[in-house]
Order: C-alpha cells, then sequence, then structure tokens
C-alpha cells in the first residue's frame, strides 16, 4: 500500500502524516500538491490522505473551498472507483463538503478551540480502518474548533444501521458518555465512513500518536488495521 497525502494551502499537519506515516509506520508516502490532478501512480488498493489545518484559511466554510480544488477532482474520482480516502480533521471536512460522506462539522459546542488527549472508541469491527481496534479505548489529541459532527435523524438511523460510524468519544473505560464529549458531537460521533467502506473521515488526529518519543503510540494501531487489512 502506498500512502499520498495532499497538501493544500494552510494545511498545517501534512508534514506530521508525512512524518507518521514515513518513519513511525515504514510506508512508502508520496506528496500531492493541491493544484495537480495526477494520481496515476496509485491503485484502488492505495490510500489518498487528506491531513488538518486550514485548507484555504476556511475563509468561507471548513473544507468548503478545497473541495474545487484540481486535485480533489481526482481525488473524488479515485474514491468513486473504490480508492481509499481518509481525511483527518480538516479533511474530515473536507470530505463531508464534496459529498464523499455524509453530514457536517459544525463549530465546537462550547465555541472554543480545544487541543488536548482524548479518548475513543470503535464499536463497528466492520471497516479496514477499525478491524484491529474494536474494544478499548483509543487516547487520540484532536485540535480543532470546529469539529462538532451533526447530521439529521434521518441520516444519523441511517449511519447506525449500516454500521458506518467507525469512532465515538468516550472516557478512558470506554464508556459512552456526554462528559467525554469534548466538542459536542451528535450520538458522540468521532469518525464515519460511507457506505461503501472505502472512504474515511475522523476528527481526532493518529499521526499524532505514533511516535514513542510524544509518549503515546494509540495512533499506530489504526494505520496498521489500515494496512493489514488491505
Amino acid at each position: 500500500m502506498k500512502f499520498g497525502v495532499v497538501t493544500f494551502p494552510g494545511s498545517n499537519c501534512d508534514h506530521d502524516m508525512i512524518d507518521s506515516l514515513r518513519n513511525d509506520l515504514g510506508q512508502e508516502v508520496i506528496e500531492l500538491w493541491h493544484k495537480d490532478k495526477d494520481l496515476s501512480a496509485f491503485s484502488t488498493t492505495d490510500c489518498i490522505v487528506l491531513p488538518g489545518g486550514f485548507s484555504y484559511g476556511d475563509y468561507l466554510r471548513c473544507g468548503a473551498i478545497a473541495r474545487f480544488s484540481p486535485m480533489m477532482q481526482s481525488v473524488i474520482e479515485f474514491a468513486n472507483k473504490g480508492g481509499r480516502v481518509i481525511g483527518v480533521c480538516n479533511g474530515f471536512q473536507v470530505l463531508c463538503e464534496a459529498g464523499l460522506l455524509p453530514g457536517v462539522l459544525l463549530r465546537n459546542q462550547n465555541q472554543q478551540f480545544i487541543c488536548k488527549n482524548i479518548f475513543l472508541k470503535s464499536e463497528n469491527n466492520v471497516a479496514s480502518l477499525t478491524k484491529d481496534v474494536t474494544g478499548r479505548p483509543l487516547m487520540i489529541p484532536i485540535a480543532h474548533g470546529e469539529g462538532r459532527y451533526y447530521a439529521d435523524d434521518a441520516t444519523l438511523d441511517e449511519l447506525e444501521r449500516n454500521k458506518q460510524i467507525l469512532f465515538r468519544y468516550c472516557d478512558e473505560f470506554g464508556n459512552i458518555i456526554e462528559s467525554a464529549n469534548h466538542n459536542g458531537a451528535i450520538r458522540n460521533i468521532a469518525g464515519i465512513c460511507n457506505k461503501e467502506r472505502n472512504v474515511f473521515g475522523m476528527m481526532p488526529h493518529p499521526e499524532r500518536a505514533t511516535s514513542t518519543a510524544l509518549g503515546n503510540t494509540d495512533g499506530q494501531l489504526i494505520f496498521q488495521s489500515l494496512i493489514n487489512n488491505n
């Protein structure tokens, strides 16, 4: 599996992601620029990553402008052919704006930027991103001001029915409770996938939890699950 990491103007976690995948996980990484369109080096067994940051300054809505970049047109085509795509934080926002994932990301409930370690858990052992991490809570950092996932009841019920909810915010013991829901996301949702299970979005940053030097390697489990189930 090769990983392609897209850089938009305003991306600030692209090199975190590249370093995590390349150095901590030993994966082949190709750096991609937002003005380019060429994804011919990738097959549908590879993975394109949309990293965190503030694409195009988030001057309209988070991810709304990035959705129209030349590279995103190719990423949309890649995903529609079955290629794997992961969006983290701002990347999750871009995927929702592009229509590759349902729902939207709103301002945090407390109207403040939140940057801290939180806990999340997977309860649906159905997607390659979570196949090997169902069970114990994972400690993963968040860093966002607009990370409150929202969708209407019909969409939420469909996500539940199709087991598309990848991660929910929980406490350190795995309890999915309101006090562990730091941004106020509806139904404690921290990450979802599409019906076809090849497009994944999550607000927490697993790439910031793959190095022993940072004292946390729980993020490695998320990436390894994807790699091992290729």
